[in-house]
């Protein structure tokens, strides 16, 4: 039993023994042709993740030694950069991994502009002196919501810890049980607040929190009511939470600050199936939040932001606080969010590709899976055609189900399968339902689809 064992062990360490250096290896004859006219850095970094790939490989018992492949394999892994372009055939609108709403045409374009040049990102070009960053965007965030005052940092997180430190650091902040959330990455409100160094001072009970809870705890040393959206679940059956009016009617008289964390942070309602109901900044606002935060990259459909607004002597006191230098974003957040806002404010909601998204309608999201079925069966693809339900996603609307459709692929392996899908040129990221791939069309643009079908036969079913 241990000669077998021990030849193996043999032979993999005269392997590991035999991988070359750095320097003999770029020096390798038969390897001088693929290094003309590339520079000596990647050639390097890519002579050293070869030989680490073959090391692991022999480590895993797999006695192939190095090859001049390796070294190619190496090199095409350099050059293809590793923050890319994927298609979404998964449904999911605002897919977290896949880097929430994908941006308006307006949006890319102004990005482009200010970010191969000087801007005046603190520059006031009226008084010729130094200006706010995010003057840009407090005007139009003020007119879309009804809200003085506005700012933006780097994300949601980011906005409710600022506002926390901001207004209730070392005093009392009453949130019911049922709001206490978790949200992405393991992060949960009563951390956050811990940090902020606000103290969470927690009324009612999970499904049940009524304004009289509220009442009962708000005190001497109370610095905030706070009310968490949300977004990310759903309480349903004996249910019972206080709507922001009340909220207002119990923290105004007594000179308490309201505070909604909104998290999804729709302008605008937006038409569809579950969809039409979510709170709107504007109508919270409206109904007596006296601060609001929500993202910019979820149904607002721009880039990645917290975004703050509400009464203006209390948005001075967040931004006059040193955290806020901290969470600051760059040109680049800027000059999307300020193109995202225009749409809105021109009346041009469709042009923001999250809206346009969900929007909609079933006859056309039809139509578009049909032309995939085609044209996966033009290069030998045999799919059909099913009605399925897609997700909001981002943390966002939990019970909403989108109607969609989609293109069923019947494999024998369907993780393997979508492996290889994730290793085409564009990598296509699908779904698995009922051990079979799903191909759904909602996030997939007329464009894409021929290259979706490209790389299905590629790697074949």
């Amino acid at each position: 039993m241990g000669a077998p064992s021990n030849k193996r062990d043999g032979e993999k360490n005269a392997l590991l023994r035999a991988l070359p250096s750095i320097e003999l290896l770029l020096r390798r004859p038969s390897l001088a042709p693929r290094l003309v006219g590339l520079p000596r850095g990647r050639v390097v970094a890519a002579a050293r993740l070869a030989v680490e790939r073959v090391r692991a490989r022999l480590l895993r018992g797999e006695p192939k030694p190095f090859e001049d492949a390796d070294l190619d394999a190496a090199l095409a892994t350099l050059a293809t950069p590793r923050l890319r372009p994927v298609l979404n055939a998964t449904g999911v609108v605002l897919h977290t991994n896949l880097g929430r709403a994908p941006l308006a045409a307006e949006a890319v374009a102004r990005v482009a502009q200010v970010a191969q040049g000087y801007s005046n990102l603190e520059y006031d070009l009226d008084e010729g002196e130094r200006g706010s960053r995010y003057a840009p965007v407090v005007d139009l965030l003020c007119g879309l919501t009804g809200a003085q005052d506005a700012l933006v940092v780097n994300n949601c997180a980011g906005a409710v810890l600022l506002v926390l430190a901001s207004l209730a650091a070392g005093r009392e902040c009453v949130v019911s049980r049922g709001e206490l959330v978790e949200i992405g990455g393991g992060f949960r409100v009563p951390d956050v607040m811990r940090q902020s160094g606000a103290k969470l001072v927690e009324v009612g009970t999970t499904n049940r929190t009524r304004r009289a809870d509220y009442e009962a705890a708000v005190g001497p040393d109370t610095g905030l009511l706070v009310k968490v959206h949300r977004s990310n679940f759903a309480v349903v059956g004996f249910t019972e939470s206080t709507e922001l009016p009340a909220l207002a009617a119990v923290g105004r008289p007594r000179g308490v600050p309201v505070f909604l964390d909104l998290g999804s942070g729709a302008l605008v309602p937006v038409p569809g199936e579950g969809l039409s109901g979510e709170l709107t900044v504007p109508r919270a606002v409206a109904e007596g939040a006296d601060v609001v935060a929500f993202s910019g990259d979820k149904l607002l459909g721009g880039p990645q932001a917290g975004i703050i607004v509400g009464r203006a002597d209390l948005v001075a006191r967040i931004k006059s606080h040193p955290l806020t230098r901290a969470l600051r974003v760059d040109k680049m957040t800027v000059a999307a969010l300020e193109a995202t806002l225009e749409l809105y404010r021109d009346g041009r909601a469709e042009a923001v590709p999250a809206y346009r998204l969900l929007a909609q309608p079933p006859e056309a999201l039809r139509a578009r899976a049909e032309r995939l079925r085609a044209l996966l069966a033009e290069r030998g693809v045999r799919a059909r055609m099913e009605a399925v339900v897609g997700q909001v996603g981002g943390g966002a609307l939990p019970l909403a189900r989108l109607p969609s459709f989609a293109c069923i692929l019947t494999v024998e392996e369907p993780e393997v399968f979508l492996e290889r899908l994730r290793g085409a040129e564009v990598p296509v990221i699908a779904r698995i339902a009922d051990d079979e791939v799903v191909l759904d069309v909602r996030c997939l643009a007329e464009e894409e689809l021929s290259s979706v079908a490209q790389a299905m036969a590629a790697v074949g079913p």
